[in-house]
């Protein structure tokens, strides 16, 4: 009796941990799926703008085309780049800076807004603060929190 209990005793433990390690090796589920044909052209967006804002310094080519990337995906994988061209766009508009001066004379009364540039330096302010909170892993971090501490000592000048 005392011999039956055992090998029913063993039998149960050794269920119980190869249960728990066949549970274990179960293939992992992203927490987010992704849509690959939104993936694809969000990347292809963040390239266009990163080439606008490198390159060519046009700051409002690059925030409006992350804009179009926020729209369609809000979940994209690298959103934290997004956010951060986003905010530096918008304080070089701000500041008058690229070569895509903006004319507020020849815009609507929304664009006006959008781009009138304490509206810009607020974004600005906004979004990387976004990114500093939401992505502390960020490697746009450490410019991020610079550009942030240049904003704040600026609009503390004026």
């Amino acid at each position: 009796m005392k011999k039956a209990f055992l090998i029913f005793s063993l039998a149960i433990f050794s269920l119980c941990v190869f249960g728990v390690e066949a549970r274990a090796q179960k293939s992992v589920e992203p927490k987010i799926q992704r849509d690959t044909a939104l993936e694809a052209d969000a990347i292809h967006n963040l390239q266009v703008a990163r080439q606008y804002f490198d390159l060519k310094k046009a700051y409002k080519a690059s925030l409006l085309r992350c804009e179009e990337i926020i729209a369609a995906n809000p979940e994209f994988s690298r959103i934290d780049e997004v956010y951060y061209l986003i905010g530096l766009s918008s304080y070089y508009l701000a500041e008058g800076k690229g070569k895509q001066k903006i004319d507020l004379t020849k815009l609507n009364e929304d664009q006006k807004l959008k781009f009138a540039p304490e509206k810009l330096r607020e974004d600005a302010v906004a979004t990387l603060s976004l990114l500093v909170e939401k992505f502390p892993q960020s490697q746009f971090k450490p410019q991020a929190e610079k550009a942030l501490k240049e904003i704040e000592s600026k609009n503390g000048k004026r």
